[in-house]
């Protein structure tokens, strides 16, 4: 609308964690550096939504093993700084002392020179490890219009495992957060809906001037935890300063009815995996090919994908698939999996339910199934990965709950 003013944003993504629970993914690389869906890193969600969305002030807080990221959004996420637009990765820098960040709020209480050098209205702190599409300005705008210190995007979840997110409690009108509580024991249920509960995102919009009072006072508290979700937030519920934002209400144009409300906390290796065959229904739950807000990444100069040999039982065929650049199927079958660039499948192998990163190779005769392989893999001619379990336990590999194997980078598959 003509003469409407847009609010100045800056915002925080939260790329530091370690991400354990996705180990062996993640001895290498920072969790939001963890590729997904072939041709994009986790982070790619975060970044695309805020850019899609205008918000093009970006400063990325990363700690643990951080080169592939610092990598991947320097030569990836380059926005024209004509406009003043940037995306920087911004690394731990000890600017308070000898000591690295000891949880989500110390890494922005450490970076407030970030905020004070833009000077923004409002600072909006977004994870960087989640699945989703989100046009986090209609939070804004819900922000605005009821006057919030902070507004919290939040999600319906079935109550039973919602421990293991921030629950929020909200108050009649099913906005005003009256309680904020993190991964609790008994998570609420939502009003009239027992078997469900209100989860944070872990996405925040706050007023400047909030957030840098409530992160003063949450440093001066020696008992605080210095997290976002386990303080922050808790302390501005109760004084009566946080709102809920509900991520079903939110409008992403292109978005269908079948994808509208998706969101996937990949934080655990059966969750990482789950949202890939997620993509690889034939109607997929998560539509990848929404142009209309699109996810964007870095794609690799290579040629397209090729499919060789039709001969008997020598077919080079993937089904139900997601196929990436550079990738060659010789004569295998590859059946719900997703191939990310460089990957070669030969002849009479079968992938199936599995998650190929860059550049690994399955041999002739191979069977890899229900497995994660990350970069650099060669499964010989004849070896079988995913199908005995206990086999894969002792050659090294880890076995996630959901019984998915996963080989690490560049880790050894004997035949």
């Amino acid at each position: 609308m003509a003469g409407q003013h847009v609010p100045h944003v800056l915002a925080i993504v939260l790329a530091g964690g370690a991400g354990k629970r996705l180990a062996p993914l993640t001895d290498d690389r920072a969790k939001p550096a963890v590729p997904f869906g072939g041709l994009y890193r986790l982070i790619d969600f975060a970044l695309s939504n805020l850019v899609n969305a205008g918000c093009r002030r970006i400063c990325v807080l990363t700690q643990y093993k951080s080169h592939s990221l610092d990598r991947h959004i320097t030569t990836t996420w380059r926005l024209s700084t004509l406009l003043g637009n940037y995306v920087t990765p911004v690394p731990a820098q000890q600017r308070l002392g000898p000591h690295w960040y000891t949880g989500s709020a110390d890494a922005i209480y450490q970076s407030l020179n970030l905020i004070y050098d833009d000077r923004p209205e409002l600072v909006a702190v977004f994870g960087a490890d989640h699945v989703y599409r989100m046009d986090m300005m209609q939070m804004v705008d819900q922000h605005l219009a009821h006057g919030a210190g902070v507004t919290v995007a939040a999600i319906p979840v079935p109550r039973q495992g919602a421990g293991s997110f921030g629950v929020i409690r909200t108050g009649p009108d099913g906005r005003t957060v009256e309680e904020f509580l993190e991964k609790p024991a008994d998570p609420p249920p939502l009003p009239g809906r027992p078997d469900l509960c209100y989860a944070s995102m872990g996405n925040y919009v706050f007023g400047t001037e909030v957030l840098v009072d409530a992160l003063r006072q949450d440093a001066a508290d020696d008992s605080s935890s210095h997290d976002m979700g386990g303080d922050i937030l808790p302390m501005l519920a109760k004084q009566g300063r946080a709102q809920a934002y509900n991520f079903l209400d939110n409008q992403v144009p292109g978005a269908g009815p079948r994808d509208a409300g998706y969101w996937r906390d990949v934080g655990t290796l059966d969750s990482y995996f789950e949202a890939h065959m997620d993509l690889c229904a034939v109607h997929p739950v998560f539509n990848l090919y929404n142009d209309r807000w699109p996810i964007l990444t870095y794609v690799p100069s290579l040629p397209p994908a090729k499919f060789v040999h039709d001969s008997g039982d020598r077919v080079g065929r993937a089904v139900n698939s997601l196929v990436s650049n550079g990738v060659i199927v010789s004569g295998g079958l590859v059946l719900e999996s997703v191939l990310s660039p460089g990957v070669r499948v030969n002849s009479w192998s079968r992938v199936e339910r599995s998650v190929i990163m860059h550049n690994t190779t399955i041999g002739r005769h191979a069977v890899v199934r229900d497995a994660i392989l990350d970069k650099n893999v060669v499964v010989p001619e004849g070896a079988v990965v995913g199908v005995d379990k206990d086999h894969d336990r002792a050659r090294g590999f880890v076995v996630s709950p959901g019984g998915i194997t996963v080989v690490g980078k560049g880790q050894e598959v004997a035949a």
